[in-house]
């Protein structure tokens, strides 16, 4: 694709289901005691991998109007093939604690991307329970081969906090032969803990630690929000755009993924939020208005609230004054892609100055961006970040070699960003 938008960003809009909810709303109706309805249920592959995979575990998905209705089976059984999870890493990680609890073998692999992807910081502590996993070069790539044996529960404490390793543990515990205990070093999304305890779970929490006691959540009703990680590449061109305006209608307010409304308002932004009554996922409507950014410091407990916004928000960094540091993010390192070395090679060639870490970046700023082609290394992230970063161009072009990427998460999302921008590309 190739990117000519001009600014400013005015009006309303509304993104996709949130893509984390959506994969556990999936997940944990097929282990329930009885059907669920799922609504807002983000449609799009990453979400459609799940959707497969449960289908190949006995579950029967449907759709019925707004709802996707999930009829679990009595008990998963062993998949008749491979399970392939495409691009998605929370399908792929998550699945690794539903199997190893399943009687008989169990493949998972995804796409040349995913296959990059490592593993063993889910496999060893899986294997502390019992359970029986292998993964190529050395336990550390897919596939992975998932052999279903009797588990124990575990305490787990994780060097770094990551929501799809915590939620694989958790889930094995379900299957354990006692309660499982994870603890984190900092708080990292719990849909997972909010979703299981609303579906009757016994789940307790004790400051960064989580304890599950073993046994099926009960079907339900399950309100999907809109995904603010996918609002947020709207929500930062318009903070650093001048003139702009815009209002991300119905979008997830869960504190564990609200990370960046606080680096936005921390940088001069003007936001106003709006929350609805809602008991489940907290929710509502965030609007953002341009104003001279600064630079701010991202590190710690932050980080794992808006660690997949971080590409857009370094797209933003670009135009604020002064420097805006990034630490505590090697998780970007081990996403669809390496995420600062694909963003900060993106952006140091559209004319940005960037000095990359191990563990993130310093930005300086403000500097006007130019014209660039794009690797998007099939990440999702990138694409849409640098068709941001487009628009502080000055009507310069960026060309995206591949943007079919998009497609993982927010399949609307050019349609969107035209229809912000008044229709020009």
């Amino acid at each position: 694709m190739i990117c000519r938008r001009r600014g400013p960003l005015q009006g309303a809009f509304e993104v996709p289901g949130d893509k984390s909810v959506s994969h556990r709303a999936l997940l944990f109706s097929a282990l329930a005691t009885s059907p669920s309805k799922v609504r807002g249920l983000l449609a799009a592959e990453d979400v459609g991998a799940t959707r497969r995979a449960v289908e190949a575990l006995g579950a029967v998905v449907r759709d019925e109007g707004a709802f996707v209705v999930v009829e679990p089976p009595e008990r998963l059984s062993e998949p008749q093939d491979v399970v392939d999870c495409g691009n998605s890493g929370t399908s792929l990680r998550l699945l690794c604690g539903v199997l190893a609890a399943v009687p008989g073998l169990s493949v998972l692999t995804g796409d040349a991307s995913l296959r990059r992807r490592p593993v063993r910081r889910v496999l060893d502590p899986l294997r502390r329970m019992g359970a029986v996993l292998h993964a190529r070069d050395g336990d550390r790539l897919p596939p992975v081969v998932v052999r279903g044996a009797p588990l124990r529960g575990t305490r787990h404490v994780l060097e770094v906090a990551s929501a799809q390793v915590k939620s694989a543990l958790l889930l094995a515990g379900l299957f354990a032969d006692g309660p499982t205990t994870v603890e984190e070093p900092h708080l990292s999304r719990d849909h997972t803990e909010r979703m299981l305890r609303g579906m009757g779970v016994s789940l307790a929490v004790d400051g960064l630690a989580v304890t599950v006691t073993p046994g099926r959540p009960r079907g339900g009703t399950v309100e999907v929000p809109g995904d603010i990680s996918s609002a947020a590449f709207l929500l930062c061109a318009a903070a650093a755009l001048p003139g702009s305006r815009v209002t991300a209608r119905n979008v997830g307010l869960n504190p564990s993924r609200t990370g960046l409304l606080d680096v936005l308002q921390a940088m001069g932004a003007r936001v106003r939020i709006e929350p609805r009554a809602d008991e489940g996922e907290p929710r509502g409507d965030v609007t953002v208005e341009a104003a001279p950014l600064s630079g701010t410091v991202i590190e710690g407990a932050l980080v794992p609230r808006l660690i997949d916004e971080l590409p857009v928000v370094m797209v933003m960094a670009t135009q604020a004054r002064g420097r805006t540091v990034i630490r505590d993010a090697r998780e970007l390192r081990v996403k669809e892609s390496d995420r600062l070395a694909s963003m900060g090679e993106a952006l140091a060639a559209a004319g940005a100055k960037v000095e990359l870490f191990e563990d993130g970046c310093a930005i300086d700023g403000p500097t006007p961006l130019g014209p660039v082609a794009v690797r998007t290394r099939l990440d999702h992230r990138v694409a849409m970040s640098m068709a941001v970063a487009q628009l502080f161009a000055d009507g310069g072009e960026v060309h995206l070699d591949d943007v079919a990427c998009v497609a993982t998460s927010f399949p609307s999302f050019f349609d969107v960003l035209d229809r912000l921008c008044g229709g020009g590309r």
